[in-house]
């Protein structure tokens, strides 16, 4: 008989895309996967160490997993991906109900391992990080949907000193462009019409001699695929290269994600981000002298070791310069075993949240200022789901990656279609479809 499994993530986009990697190794394997925690025979949990919040969201529902196991003491409870890798002894030491431990280097012996502990072996650990290892013969398996993750590459070599992820995934090694090519062929057969390429640092993908502006040249070729994004780029890594082929191809989204981090050189110098507040900048007009009217995102991190106000200031000065699309925004979280863990000029907690109130405010009246400044244009939109607040209406993505709410008329899910921007209300666009015949009179 057949054993059902259970799946959660937690993190960000590459876990989502190695939770899909997981389920296709188990399904092919002869598990099936079942959407009922409680009638499952093996519960696992994909993790991410990078946040603390996100830790005690994993500890919390391990808790929730305790529960159904003493109810049903043969289900089989396993924690997979970063905090596996980066707390494995304290999981083991804590929480001894917890069956198997696996890193993110190690999916292929999961199906081995739910086996060996339905013979009620001990605890099943492997963490072993690999130089090699990128999965490019294992194709995942996901959910109906418009848009599919795919991991380009795993590890990162730039060892930014609050990141923990070169010690949890390794160093960089990528996937053959063939491999990857194949995989994104085989999402638009299944129906899916955009792909988000992703890596810790992808604009440093290298295969045999092959660049990601050589791949990002050969994913837009795929017929049927409509859109292409990509996640996330290094400031120091985005080329010239990378940005013609943007420009030359429709179906590359007219959007850059480019984390900042911080605007003080000093700060950027502690963080290990290895470029400068102008070497950053430069990199913006660089992007937006080659692609009229992108979208530009950001990540900040505030209340690093150290940053005094005038530091903050800075990174309040380059926000203002530049004038960012979007922002995700933290407070600084001292992760265990990163290199900014034993700086001990840590800003206090009210301090850090005092700023990042600050932050956030100024990114609010960008993003209002960047979306007034479309209203009137007409956007190609991606038609991506049922808008939250009314049924009569659509919600979809621009390429430059804003959101716009328009009425239903007769497009559906999936539809790429014209739509004029008539209102901008905070970080949300108010759209109406546009006709042919009125795209061409205009």
């Amino acid at each position: 008989m057949s054993k059902s499994y259970f799946i959660e993530t937690y993190g960000c986009q590459m876990n989502v895309a190695d939770s899909e990697l997981v389920s296709g190794l188990l399904t092919r394997e002869g598990f099936s996967e079942t959407k009922d925690i409680h009638t499952a025979d093996a519960i696992f949990v994909n993790t991410c160490a990078i946040r603390e919040h996100a830790e005690d969201k994993v500890h919390s529902r391990l808790g929730y997993y305790h529960q159904i196991k003493r109810k049903n003491p043969k289900t089989i409870i396993g924690v997979l991906g970063c905090m596996a890798q980066n707390l494995k002894e304290d999981i083991l030491e804590s929480k001894p109900f917890v069956d198997i431990v696996l890193g993110p280097d190690s999916y292929r012996r999961l199906p081995e391992m739910i086996r060996e502990r339905s013979n009620e072996s001990s605890h099943l650990v492997d963490t072993k990080l690999s130089r090699f290892e990128v999965y490019d013969d294992m194709f995942p398996s996901r959910n109906k949907g418009i848009n599919a993750w795919i991991s380009i590459m795993r590890g990162c070599d730039k060892f930014c000193t609050f990141c923990i992820v070169p010690f949890t995934r390794g160093r960089e090694r990528s996937r053959s462009v063939e491999g990857i090519v194949q995989e994104a062929a085989q999402a638009v057969s299944d129906g899916f019409i955009e792909v988000t390429l992703l890596g810790q640092n992808v604009n440093s993908y290298h295969h045999e001699g092959q660049k990601f502006h050589e791949l990002l040249d050969a994913v837009a070729q795929i017929p049927g695929l409509k859109r292409i994004r990509y996640t996330s780029p290094h400031p120091e890594d985005m080329t010239q290269d990378v940005l013609n082929v943007m420009a030359k191809y429709d179906n590359i989204c007219n959007y850059v994600h480019l984390p900042l981090q911080a605007g003080n050189d000093e700060v950027l110098n502690r963080m290990n981000r290895t470029y400068t507040k102008d070497q950053f900048l430069a990199r913006v007009n660089q992007i937006r002298n080659t692609l009229p009217n992108v979208g530009i995102s950001t990540d900040i991190i505030v209340g690093f070791p150290g940053e005094n106000e005038a530091e903050f200031q800075e990174t309040m000065d380059v926000m203002e310069v530049v004038k960012f699309d979007s922002a995700f925004t933290f407070k600084y979280s001292s992760r265990p075993g990163t290199k900014a863990a034993e700086f001990d000029d840590h800003v206090p907690e009210d301090e850090k949240q005092h700023r990042l109130e600050r932050l956030i405010e100024m990114q609010q009246k960008h993003t209002l200022f960047r979306n007034k400044a479309i209203v009137g244009r007409v956007e190609m939109v991606l038609v991506e789901k049922e808008s939250k607040r009314s049924k009569k209406q659509w919600a979809g993505r621009t390429d430059a990656n804003k959101w716009v709410v328009f009425n239903k008329e007769n497009a559906k899910i999936k539809d790429l279609i014209p739509v004029k921007i008539m209102d901008a209300r905070g970080i949300t666009l108010h759209g109406e479809i546009v006709q042919i015949q009125e795209m061409e009179a205009a």
